[in-house]
């Protein structure tokens, strides 16, 4: 079965990663036009460098949890194409083979002179040099606000193709991530949103389960897949 599922912030929060939320305009204590975007970097490098050093230790600190462990079970079942919105690498450590990152990862890196990627260091600076062309403008290989997502047109045709489209803790707000279940309920398939409360799109969707990803994600995969140990 082509299953495609779409997680957000929800499913890391058990793991002890802080939700953003914009409802205040903060974000960890910043402003977001400070933090994420690319006219903050510009402003403050020095800032936002420490901003997502926090972050990425802390997603390094964070381990993966019963949700994220589901999904990879899931995977070796059906033909699952898994698309996140956030920028830590807990799938990929709960066992997932593939992950597309739409908003970027916190383990990269981008050259905001020359467009190179590479991996980040735990730690980065705004003087550390381009190994590609030299110059200090190194930044997270994020996607900030103002900017377009990653891996688009493979998102789409995954979302077409999917017989099953779900969505994990997501708060239905981020376009365009937001826009995926409607299109993939446009397309056939039976969308289903699990998710801690419903979301800001849940009339998208042709199943709701409420309550915590550590258990609704697990109840729902071991509905797809054969009994563990079969």
């Amino acid at each position: 079965m082509r299953i495609t599922v779409l997680t957000g912030a929800g499913i890391s929060a058990e793991s002890g990663i802080r939700t953003f939320r914009a409802t205040d305009g903060l974000w960890e204590e910043h402003r977001i036009e400070d933090v994420a975007t690319p006219e903050g970097f510009r402003r403050d490098p020095v800032l936002v460098h420490r901003f997502y050093n926090m972050r990425r230790a802390d997603a390094a600190r964070a381990q993966p949890n019963a949700a994220h462990r589901a999904l990879a079970r899931l995977a070796k079942h059906h033909d699952v194409t898994l698309i996140t919105q956030n920028v830590d690498d807990l799938h990929e450590r709960g066992g997932s083979p593939e992950v597309i990152h739409m908003h970027g990862s916190l383990l990269g890196a981008l050259c905001a002179a020359c467009g190179l990627r590479f991996p980040a260091t735990l730690v980065m600076r705004s003087i550390d040099p381009c190994p590609g062309c030299g110059k200090p403008a190194t930044r997270p290989d994020i996607v900030w606000f103002g900017e377009i997502p990653y891996h688009m047109e493979r998102i789409w045709a995954a979302v077409e193709e999917a017989e099953i489209f779900a969505a994990i803790g997501t708060s239905g707000q981020v376009y365009p991530a937001a826009g995926l279940a409607q299109h993939a309920r446009r397309a056939g398939a039976l969308t289903v949103e699990l998710n801690l409360d419903t979301s800001a799109v849940s009339r998208d969707f042709d199943q709701h389960r409420t309550g915590p990803a550590t258990v609704i994600v697990p109840a729902w995969v071991a509905e797809l897949c054969p009994p563990e140990g079969a």
